[in-house]
């Protein structure tokens, strides 16, 4: 499949949109320290990547997304069918504590992956991105420690799946969170990119 170098302007204008409502709305709602959160910070390298249709930008934002928005997905979805959550972490969005607007916004975990999927579809996968989007990762992890309110749990810097751990020193937990985030949400969908790659399933 020939890949295309420019990504429809279609896309770029919507999702320049959501970003337009999105941003102020959970700044006004949660406070800037919100953003600290990878899926948060991934909106503004999507939207600076769809304009300058960079597949660097793009790939290291499906890495970022593509399986965190899919777990996201699944554990929202069978607690709302069964009251379970299987993984855990998305317990807020059936929390009335939490304003209605917040949790309806929450969702653009579903359709992130879709977006930067598509652009990557589109312009082929950099298959250098994983490293990057690591240092990124890194990067994001001990500004949220440093800088966050220990109470908001940012990016899990202070125990796994929402929750406070206490079984380990902070930064014990904080060094093996920093090996364990790429490990296991970043590599595997890089190294099946690659595997799709080699198959002749995806461009790139």
């Amino acid at each position: 499949m020939p890949l295309d170098s420019t990504l429809p302007l279609w896309l770029k204008l919507v999702f320049t949109l959501w970003v337009l409502v999105w941003a102020p709305t959970y700044w006004w709602l949660l406070g800037p320290q919100n953003y600290l959160w990878l899926c948060n910070m991934a909106h503004f390298l999507i939207l600076a990547g769809l304009w300058s249709d960079s597949r660097w930008l793009l790939s290291m934002q499906w890495l970022a997304v593509a399986l965190v928005g899919t777990l996201w997905g699944v554990d929202v979805g069978v607690a709302w069918l069964t009251g379970f959550h299987p993984i855990g972490g998305t317990e807020y969005m059936f929390d009335p504590a939490h304003p209605l607007l917040t949790r309806l916004m929450s969702l653009y975990h579903l359709f992130l992956p879709l977006v930067a999927g598509f652009a990557v579809w589109r312009l082929g996968y950099e298959r250098r991105s994983l490293y990057p989007q690591v240092l990124l990762t890194w990067v994001m992890i001990i500004a949220s420690y440093v800088i966050s309110d220990v109470e908001r749990n940012v990016n899990w810097v202070h125990g796994p799946f929402g929750m406070h751990q206490e079984l380990l020193p902070p930064l014990v937990y904080l060094g093996a969170l920093m090996v364990a985030w790429p490990m296991v949400i970043l590599l595997p969908v890089h190294l099946l990119m690659r595997l799709a790659q080699r198959r002749g399933w995806w461009p790139g």
